[in-house]
Parts: C-alpha cells; structure tokens; sequence
C-alpha cells in the first residue's frame, strides 16, 4: 500500500497539532506548512478536510487558528486513513480501457483484502498514540515560534 501525498500531509498536520499544549498559542495552518517545510496552499486543502471530518477545529480572528479536536485526538488512524483514501480500489480494472480479465480475476480480490488488512493494522493506533515518546518531543521542536 502507499498513501497519497494528502493522505501523510493531513496525518502529518494532525501529529503536529496533537501536541499543541494547553495555554498555548493555537497554530495557524501558515505555521503547521512551514514547520513541515510544504506548500500553504497544500496544508489548508488538508486542514479543510480534516475539519469536514470534525478532527480539527479552525478559529478565525485574532487568537484564532488550528485545534485538534477530542475525536481528533482518539481516533483510530485506520479510520482517518480509510476517510483521507476514499474507497478506491488499489488497481484501476474499470478504467477507460477495462482489463480483460476482470469477470473471472482473482487479483482484484486479493488486493481488497491486503488493502482491507493495512486499514485494520492501524485500526488500532490512535493519534495520541503516534506522538507518543519519541515522537511528541520531535514534533515540539519543530516549532517556528520562538521558544520562551
């Protein structure tokens, strides 16, 4: 399996606001690009997202920015994966030229079912789960802010 490049950028942007602590400033998604050194306009197409899908909480205005919500921090990341995917298929057997083989092929199925493991491999996983020790203190040190 590989993931899109949308699918470990949101990933990556939910990382880094998981461990945003309380009483600081909330991040803007201009900070959370520049901490992973990608485009802006890549982070907010994520950060919009993720807010469809109830994880991040977005604040305009002074004071404002990115905040991970409660389901943000306890999903699982079989969940977020599977929503950030969709439901395509690993092989394209129905494309504009369909494969010959597809009414009697048992690769499509196969495929499914090792997609469907990779999913309920990290089923289990949440996302307070990937920040934990090492990783947290890496994501912290990424900051753009200065360190007070």
């Amino acid at each position: 399996m590989r993931l899109t490049k949308f699918t470990d950028l949101a990933l990556r942007s939910v990382m880094r606001l998981a461990v945003v602590r309380d009483g600081d400033d909330p991040l803007t998604t201009r900070e959370v690009a520049d901490t992973m050194d990608v485009p802006y306009t890549h982070v907010a197409k994520a950060v919009t997202r993720l807010q469809h899908l109830g994880v991040v909480e977005a604040r305009r205005g002074r004071g404002g920015g990115l905040a991970l919500t409660e389901l943000g921090r306890r999903s699982s990341v079989g969940w977020l994966v599977r929503e950030l995917e969709g439901d395509g298929e690993v092989v394209e057997c129905e494309g504009d030229v369909p494969c010959p083989l597809r009414a009697a092929c048992r690769l499509r199925g196969a495929l499914r079912a090792a997609q469907e493991a990779f999913y309920a491999a990290l089923d289990p996983l949440t996302v307070a789960d990937l920040v934990s020790s090492p990783t947290g203190p890496v994501l912290v040190g990424l900051s753009v802010r200065p360190v007070t």
